[in-house]
């Protein structure tokens, strides 16, 4: 017989507003339906995250790459509550931390969920799972665009460094030995400092570009999280950038405006105001031994998950809603009961 749970579900694709339910008729994952190299994990937490709603409001185009209904959210912490037959590295009751893969039917935003072997890591169960809930993107993002491209004592400059990603990308910066510059708006200048930021720009007082040139640094990273603003960042940067340093732009919302950022970065030549240097543009993967990487840290008190606010399971849909706002200062995070 079929079990069911509560999920937060995208029941068709849209408007987040208009397309996303609360339901209690979700099908439960099946411990006898594990392969292998599955665990089953109760949730704890869920970290919600923009991508979470971008793609399904994309209308007739989500409809071609996600399963609907879609139960929203990627990133968990939770409990083991199975395990498959060759699953070694975890056991019943331990605590984990997981990404879920996005263009699945399954989320993170349910009381059970099934992960793949790559698609976890083990946390010490002294570390708070609902913190570890916001781990997952943001922290796999932040280490996945800097650390291929630095060695400790490379300057780097972080484009918004207050939000989700940018609260782990100062922080992974300092641990791989890097001097990080990043930008804010004033009231999220102390946060970013207290994170360990060497220099911060407050983009509401100081224009952006001309800081960093003022500065007479040479970078050999410079990671754009926010993509619009300043809006010449990927052509001003080969001004500070070293001749092998490189442009990394992170993937953001589908849109016109940001395919013709994306496009100008990677075909304009130089000559007609294209970027000098190496552009990469980057998505977010999975990588067991990554996330293995953040899990360790957070677990040893090295890396801070910075917390903007903490919702109930019932209160996703406000949670959701602030997100969409673009005010948090790191992550947001749901209480799985």
């Amino acid at each position: 017989m079929t079990e069911h749970m509560k999920a937060w579900q995208y029941v068709a694709p849209g408007p987040l507003s208009d397309q996303i339910k609360l339901t209690d008729q979700a099908v439960k994952p099946s411990v006898s339906a594990l392969k292998k190299n599955e665990i089953l994990i109760q949730v704890k937490a869920a970290g919600i995250n923009p991508a979470d709603y971008k793609v399904p409001a994309m209308g007739v185009v989500a409809r071609g790459v996600l399963p609907f209904p879609k139960t929203l959210g990627m990133d968990l912490a939770g409990v083991v509550a199975a395990v498959g037959s060759e699953v070694t590295d975890v056991t019943v009751g331990d605590h984990v931390v997981s990404r879920l893969d996005p263009l699945k039917a399954t989320g993170a935003l349910s009381e059970y969920v099934v992960a793949a072997q790559e698609n976890y890591a083990v946390l010490a169960k002294e570390t708070g799972l609902d913190c570890a809930a916001g781990l997952g993107t943001a922290g796999l993002t932040a280490y996945q665009t800097i650390q291929p491209y630095v060695k400790a004592g490379d300057n780097i400059f972080i484009n918004g460094g207050s939000g989700g990603v940018g609260t782990f990308a100062i922080q992974i910066g300092k641990l791989l030995g890097c001097n990080v510059t990043t930008s804010c708006s004033t009231p999220k200048v102390a946060m970013c400092e207290e994170l360990g930021a060497d220099e911060v720009i407050d983009y509401r007082k100081s224009d952006v570009i001309e800081t960093i040139k003022k500065n007479g640094k040479t970078y050999k990273l410079v990671v754009d999280l926010v993509g619009s603003s300043p809006a010449n960042l990927h052509v001003s940067s080969g001004e500070f950038l070293s001749k092998d340093g490189v442009y990394v732009m992170v993937s953001t919302a589908p849109s016109w405006s940001g395919l013709t950022t994306v496009a100008s970065a990677l075909l304009k030549p130089a000559w007609l105001g294209g970027a000098k240097n190496k552009v990469v543009v980057y998505m977010t993967w999975n990588d067991k031994a990554h996330l293995s990487q953040l899990a360790q840290w957070l677990d040893a008190g090295k890396l801070k998950v910075t917390i903007d606010k903490r919702y109930e399971f019932g209160e996703a849909f406000e949670a959701y809603d602030q997100l969409h706002a673009g005010s948090a200062a790191g992550k947001i995070v749901v209480h799985v009961p």
